[in-house]
């Protein structure tokens, strides 16, 4: 059992999370300062954890509100794809290296939150990992100092947590018509690794541009291309989260169908991402890249200069078409 201590802590007000409105070059976007647990006065005296404990406080976020603090003031985040009931942690291997689980070794001390919400789960390893509200508690490795929170919102499912274990900021207010509204498309401005600024889709896929459309234009990838590259659609309402709704558009594709654009650009996702957050079609051909919330081309650097410059050899797969436009479409 948690060996548990309740203190109820008060945290100074930090600087807001500022929207994202104009293409960055590539460069993550600012996050939201967080005043250090260990560095706020409560009401208990709100003491640093002693060596060995494991301590989670709350501190203001600016408009991320209260969000879940380790015992250095580091922001803790939830996960999407983990499950509160029962609590469970799908979060190993590499993903447990870029987001470390808050542990629970020998004492947890607990600060400012509600003792009731606060338990354990066994990981995968057989290590206890410490819960609130049921849902499993993590770090974000790219956060190198307290206060940052460049873990929020990241591939759309990872959030910093709130003192009920809920999560923290523009994520919790949803209105109940998008959440009701399962089959809606929905982009999302999000921060994907490596990259930067980047629009996901709702279950936190990588979108594209393709430079060789016009904007406003009917798309010009068809056929063996939107295979490789499948068009984002616009079925239902189109939801948006931390885009200018002034940027949303739409426009016919030669199949009849009608495709999202934003800033005029028709949005795409790639085949080759099997997984939310990878953005293996950046530079591809040098004519495909990552759409910015802004509506314009990621200038992130591109890892693979050869696929930038289209000279790439293509890399066949059993199943592709034959010469399916070589390394511009990616196979």
């Amino acid at each position: 059992m948690l060996r548990k201590r309740f203190v109820v802590a008060t945290a100074s007000a930090a600087a807001g999370l500022a929207l994202l409105s104009a293409c960055s070059g590539g460069t993550e976007a600012t996050s939201p300062a967080v005043a250090p647990a260990a560095a706020v006065a409560g009401a208990g005296g709100n003491a640093p954890a002693a060596k060995g404990e494991t301590k989670v406080a709350v501190a203001e976020a600016g408009d991320l509100g209260q969000v879940l603090v380790d015992k250095d003031g580091f922001t803790l985040y939830r996960f999407d794809k983990d499950s509160a009931k029962p609590p469970k942690s799908n979060c190993d291997g590499d993903c447990a290296k870029a987001w470390p689980p808050v542990l629970a070794d020998g004492d947890v001390r607990i600060e400012g939150v509600d003792q009731a919400l606060v338990g354990e789960l066994t990981r995968a390893d057989g290590r206890k990992q410490v819960t609130v509200g049921g849902w499993a508690l993590y770090r974000y490795a790219k956060d190198a100092k307290a206060g940052e929170t460049k873990g929020q919102g990241v591939g759309s499912t990872w959030y910093a947590a709130n003192a009920k274990g809920g999560k923290a900021g523009q994520a919790a207010k949803e209105a109940p018509a998008e959440q009701k509204a399962e089959g809606a498309t929905k982009l999302v401005a999000g921060n994907v690794d490596g990259i930067g600024p980047a629009i996901v889709d709702k279950d936190g896929f990588t979108l594209y541009m393709f430079t060789k459309d016009k904007k406003n234009k009917q798309p010009t990838c068809n056929g063996d291309c939107a295979k490789a590259w499948p068009p984002v659609l616009a079925e239902g309402d189109v939801q948006l989260e931390g885009i200018d709704s002034k940027l949303l558009g739409t426009v016919k594709r030669a199949d009849g169908t009608t495709q999202v654009t934003v800033g005029g650009w028709a949005v795409y996702r790639y085949a080759k991402d099997a997984n939310a957050g990878e953005a293996n079609g950046h530079g591809v051909g040098g004519t495909w890249f990552v759409i910015e919330p802004a509506g314009c081309k990621s200038t992130a650097p591109v890892k693979d200069k050869a696929a930038q410059s289209g000279n790439a050899a293509p890399k066949k797969e059993e199943g592709a078409p034959a010469e399916a436009g070589g390394s511009e479409y990616g196979y």
